[in-house]
């Protein structure tokens, strides 16, 4: 009886092992794939949900898998805390525990990410100073000429996904104490603008966009996305 418990230990201890060297090995061989097909300089942190790994393995389906990339630049532009969490995956075990991953497909993919304040700037006119989260909505403040004089005013503007990226529109605008008044029709002339953010990584398309203390959280969102077509 005791040669029997010993030996039932030591199954499931091989077993348990047995799991998480394959959950290791299919992380890795996913994080390259992203690696490579980006051009990051480092391995995303890949992480396979669900526990064991091996009887997801075996039926060739996992529920959810999260990548995380961190930092990534891409459209003449830069993000930071970029996340992707695929859901519903198909991939053949032996694929993945050999390091192939163009067979796996995911019927969802979706992707966050920081948009800080100082790169939306970069593409809004010379006259925006500063852009910021305020208690009435997303405020950009900078100095515009009207009629040639140079009036300090703070504007409220609205961003929403449009099929060029982020589109930056005022809604309303305050001018400095004392200062003349400025027409709001004016400014969305001078003061509309586009982030070309279109999508992130995975084909994953804007959805979502919330302005926050320290930049423009994005959400994107892609269906039955291949690995075997990615860019």
């Amino acid at each position: 009886m005791r040669s029997l418990l010993i030996l039932i230990v030591v199954l499931v201890i091989a077993l348990i092992v047995g799991d998480r060297v394959g959950v290791v090995v299919a992380q890795n061989a996913i994080g390259r794939k992203i690696a490579a097909e980006y051009d990051l300089a480092h391995p995303p942190r890949v992480e396979i949900g669900g526990f064991p790994f091996l009887t997801q393995a075996v039926d060739g389906n996992y529920h959810d898998i999260d990548i995380r990339v961190g930092d990534w630049s891409g459209q003449k532009i830069s993000v930071h805390n970029l996340d992707v969490a695929l859901t519903d995956v198909s991939a053949p075990l032996g694929d993945l525990l050999h390091g192939r991953t163009s067979n796996l497909v995911a019927e969802t993919a979706t992707a966050t990410a920081l948009v800080p304040y100082d790169t939306v700037r970069d593409f809004a006119p010379s006259s925006v100073e500063s852009i910021s989260d305020g208690p009435d909505g997303l405020r950009v403040t900078g100095t515009f000429s009207v009629e040639g004089i140079s009036v300090p005013a703070t504007v409220v503007v609205t961003v929403v996904p449009s099929d060029d990226g982020m589109l930056v529109t005022p809604v309303s605008v305050q001018a400095a104490a004392g200062g003349p008044t400025i027409s709001l029709a004016f400014l969305r002339q001078a003061l509309t603008f586009t982030v070309p953010l279109q999508q992130l990584p995975l084909g994953a398309r804007l959805t979502a966009i919330q302005p926050g203390p320290e930049g423009i959280r994005v959400t994107a969102v892609a269906h039955a996305v291949r690995f075997s077509n990615l860019p």
